[in-house]
């Protein structure tokens, strides 16, 4: 007796998005010292008639949702929980600017990990290249 098939949820995610005609979704990853080339890469992919998820904020810039230094480590948390979330949400991934740090390198291995392919704006800092 053959058993069918069960869709793994990465299965069902990607039948929901093309029963839904759904355009391809790119994730920006990278520095947050890159915001402005992530925000021109999010225009350049949205021209391209992609759905853009990227970091929504720079920790690095003060402001008052996260000037408690109790708080803020939480937070780094729930954004990196959020961030992967938005990998695995993703079709592809985009590495922004010419530096690669160890929350970007371990995004680049957690999409590898999925399968997601994954573009560099600076090809060079591919850590697997």
């Amino acid at each position: 007796m053959s058993y069918p098939h069960l869709l793994t949820p990465e299965e069902k995610l990607a039948d929901a998005k093309k029963l839904l005609s759904l355009p391809r979704i790119v994730v920006i990853c990278g520095s947050t010292r890159f915001m402005t080339e992530m925000n021109e890469a999010d225009l350049r992919e949205t021209k391209a008639g992609k759905i853009v998820v990227k970091p929504g904020f720079d920790m690095k810039s003060p402001h008052e949702l996260w000037s408690d230094p109790v708080e803020v480590e939480a937070l780094k948390v729930r954004l990196g929980d959020l961030h992967r979330a938005k990998i695995r949400l993703a079709d592809e991934v985009l590495v922004v600017g010419d530096y690669i740090g160890d929350s970007t390198r371990a995004e680049i291995a957690y999409a590898r990990s999925l399968g997601k392919p994954v573009r560099f704006t600076h090809p060079e800092v591919d850590p697997d290249a």
